[in-house]
């Protein structure tokens, strides 16, 4: 009798056992299938937070909070796009930002060229795929923004023109309340919406610095671009290891043990030099119309600070990004500190690459290089220094570092119109936390330590 209570009881305990198995097992399925819904769902409705707030999120992170993506069959049409290198990525940047507030395709802009500020009939312009690559840039910030071409048009209903307001009555909010506007009743039929007046980059800022280097992240220049600054990069880092060989072959006499010559590290320094006449006249006015006295630097402060940077026990090749007026200039080449051997694009025997090219592309080649430097050091009230800066940032927070005071870091970037530590130039990261691009664009956003 026991012997049968006991065998009905191990039945009935092991059935009960492969059961609550196979509930377990349902379950864990259930949550695997699930979670990738789940994860989807609540990171589109913000649910998830992070515990850094400066988190440059990734491209596929960025893309599934809008899996819908950005209408095909409505677009935006803006002004030619002007002015130096940055300020035309700056304005080009806003004109998608703005398109994306109406949730609309950005037509192709005209680039420009040629610098010039008030002869309009000068201008030259240049298509947008012959400075970036138009197919990369949909596919980095596909979701985000979208460009399309006049051959996307249907032209099935008429254009509506959008005029840009202007002078002070014109405020932020009046622009932002225009733009929302626009998004929606009889304008947004049509199915081109053209903007008529002022080029972007003189429009009103609505948008933070991230959504910004958003789209920076997606402008990836044409491989000729990059091939010509691979060139010039190759051409410093070829000379820093030539004269970098002879200090190392001199202590080789001294040191049996000494790497051989041929494998010497070539770190070289790039220094986006603003010292030409027309920009001294320029922030001598703004630091006159700001109250401050850090914007404007003479060649002397700028040698003293960069040489404060480094130490000069092994020679160092310093690029100098300076305007073509500078390039017959002996004096920016003389007064640098014991170890620092500066070299412009005429010294560094590259300036037939650069002849090659109209203005625009010889800029773009000249901020490449300075990206790829080991140390940049620019000026923060200059628009080119400050889009450096920006890539550069972005580079090392991919890498986890937040703030770079205080460490050594990769890709480090100073400002040498601030006094830093030790009479070296002031550290620089770009302030990702900023609500608009307005310290980019003429100010100083270079961060304290």
């Amino acid at each position: 009798m026991d012997l049968s209570s006991n065998s009905k009881l191990s039945r009935l305990i092991g059935c009960h056992l492969i059961s609550l198995a196979w509930k377990c097992l349902a379950l864990v399925i259930m949550v695997l299938f699930l979670r990738p819904v789940l994860l989807h769902l609540f990171s589109g409705c913000g649910v998830i937070e992070w515990n850094n707030q400066d988190l440059i999120l990734s491209h596929s992170l960025l893309l599934s909070s809008n899996d819908e993506g950005v209408r095909r069959e409505k677009f935006l049409e803006v002004p030619q796009i002007v002015w130096g290198l940055n300020n035309q990525k700056i304005a080009f940047a806003r004109a998608c930002l703005t398109a994306r507030m109406l949730n609309r395709t950005l037509l192709i802009p005209s680039l420009s060229a040629s610098l010039f500020y008030k002869e309009i009939d000068q201008l030259q312009p240049i298509s947008f795929d012959k400075v970036f690559q138009f197919d990369k840039f949909n596919s980095l910030c596909n979701g985000f923004v979208r460009l399309g071409r006049y051959l996307d048009l249907k032209n099935q209903t008429g254009i509506y023109d959008l005029q840009k307001g202007s002078g002070r009555k014109w405020t932020v909010e009046r622009d932002k309340e225009q733009l929302k506007q626009s998004s929606r009743g009889h304008v947004d039929e049509h199915e081109v919406i053209r903007i008529v007046g002022k080029n972007p980059f003189l429009w009103h800022d609505h948008w933070p610095v991230k959504e910004y280097a958003r789209v920076f992240e997606c402008l990836v220049f044409v491989d000729e671009i990059l091939k010509e600054a691979d060139k010039v990069v190759s051409k410093i880092r070829h000379i820093g290891r030539k004269l970098r060989s002879k200090t190392v072959t001199v202590q080789s006499d001294l040191n049996a043990d000494t790497e051989d010559s041929s494998k010497a590290a070539a770190p070289f320094i790039a220094v986006h030099m603003r010292v030409e006449i027309d920009w001294m006249i320029h922030c001598k006015k703004l630091e006159q119309r700001s109250g401050i006295n850090q914007i404007c630097s003479s060649k002397q402060e700028i040698m003293q600070r960069v040489g404060n940077i480094v130490s000069s026990e092994s020679p160092t090749v310093v690029y100098l990004a300076v305007a073509d007026s500078l390039l017959n200039d002996s004096s920016i080449l003389r007064g640098w500190m014991k170890g620092l051997l500066p070299f412009e694009k005429k010294k560094l025997r590259v300036d037939g690459i650069y002849k090659r090219h109209p203005y625009l592309i010889r800029s773009a080649i000249d901020y490449m290089v300075c990206s790829m430097a080991d140390i940049f050091v620019g000026n923060s009230y200059s628009t080119f220094s400050s889009l450096v800066v920006l890539e550069r940032t972005l580079k090392m927070t991919r890498m986890g570092i937040r703030n770079s005071c205080g460490i050594d870091v990769r890709w480090p970037s100073y400002a040498y119109n601030i006094p830093g530590e030790s009479n070296g130039p002031q550290k620089w990261m770009t302030n990702m936390s900023d609500s608009s691009l307005q310290a980019i664009s003429y100010g100083s956003n270079a961060i304290s330590c």
